[in-house]
């Protein structure tokens, strides 16, 4: 059984969609998407330098439309699963046909706008912890009144919180972490920190026409699988200020069976995870249109 996944925030990097573009229409289906949402993506993901699709408001439609282009690219799947990491919960929604293209783009582009504005009234970030136990650190960090907000198992759990809790992470490390690495992102998402952006969402929401998922389609929240289109939805708008599971996401993969993973674009992130934590499932990043032929392979033996 394969495993379609989407990356969230972070795995953005300079000129990532150039070579997507160059597919026949692809050009002109990411205009058409610019156009609709107000934000030409078409510059960011190939001209934009990595200060500016940092930017909250423009790397997640960015990485959401990057990974619609590179799954039409692949063609039918028949993945048996999907689900996406944080803001790839939206993508992942479209592959599961609960939104459309348009819709989940639409989305997107407002939940970006409504959380990079949470993100400028208090100075926050999030940081990676390398090596330790999980429930060590994940008390050390409440306790420095940070918040554990990505679980991704594979022993990486992500710290939320201002600026100056980072920084005491940084002098005062959980016991058995190595490192404590600042991420690419410009607030401390999945944290209360991010309440406004709830309450913006919310209403965008209320212009949602979602139909139930024709596949499964494994949550953030719990690592649930959940068969109703509104409580996907449902689910989207909460995400923003709960935290991610995708440690118990992958749980649910091995539960169901999964043999095979493949991670759109731009992949490399989750199928990371997924070689420490899923022994025997093979596992494929879609990084550039070269490794579509391997991907649709890997298709042929697994879906």
């Amino acid at each position: 059984m394969l495993v379609l996944v989407a990356p969230g925030q972070g795995a953005q990097t300079p000129g990532f969609l150039t070579p997507w573009l160059e597919l026949p229409g692809a050009a002109d289906r990411v205009a058409a998407w610019s156009d609709v949402i107000g934000l030409d993506l078409v510059h960011y993901g190939t001209q934009a330098d990595a200060d500016a699709i940092r930017d909250t408001a423009v790397a997640q439609p960015l990485l959401v439309a990057a990974g619609l282009l590179s799954a039409a690219a692949l063609g039918d799947t028949g993945a048996g699963v999907v689900a996406g990491h944080s803001v790839g919960e939206i993508t992942a929604a479209a592959f599961a046909g609960v939104l459309d293209d348009t819709a989940a783009l639409t989305l997107v582009r407002k939940r970006g706008l409504a959380m990079a504005e949470a993100a400028a009234i208090t100075a926050t970030g999030m940081s990676a912890l390398l090596g330790g136990d999980p429930e060590v650190s994940v008390a050390h960090l409440r306790k420095l009144g940070l918040t554990p907000a990505n679980v991704n198992g594979a022993g990486q759990i992500v710290a939320a919180g201002t600026l100056e809790q980072l920084a005491a992470l940084n002098e005062d490390k959980p016991e058995g972490v190595r490192k404590v690495v600042p991420l690419k992102v410009a607030g401390a998402f999945h944290t209360h920190h991010m309440a406004p952006a709830v309450d913006r969402l919310t209403e965008a929401a209320k212009a949602l026409t979602p139909t139930d998922p024709k596949v499964t389609y494994v949550s953030n929240k719990d690592g649930r699988a959940v068969h109703s289109g509104a409580e996907v939805v449902e689910r989207l708008v909460g995400q923003v200020a709960n935290p991610v599971r995708w440690d118990l996401c992958m749980e649910t993969f091995k539960e169901l069976g999964a043999t095979a993973l493949i991670e759109v674009c731009p992949g490399g992130t989750l199928t990371g995870l997924a070689k420490r934590a899923l022994p025997g499932v093979k596992t494929l990043a879609l990084k550039g249109p070269a490794d579509l032929d391997a991907a649709r392979e890997l298709i042929s033996e697994h879906a």
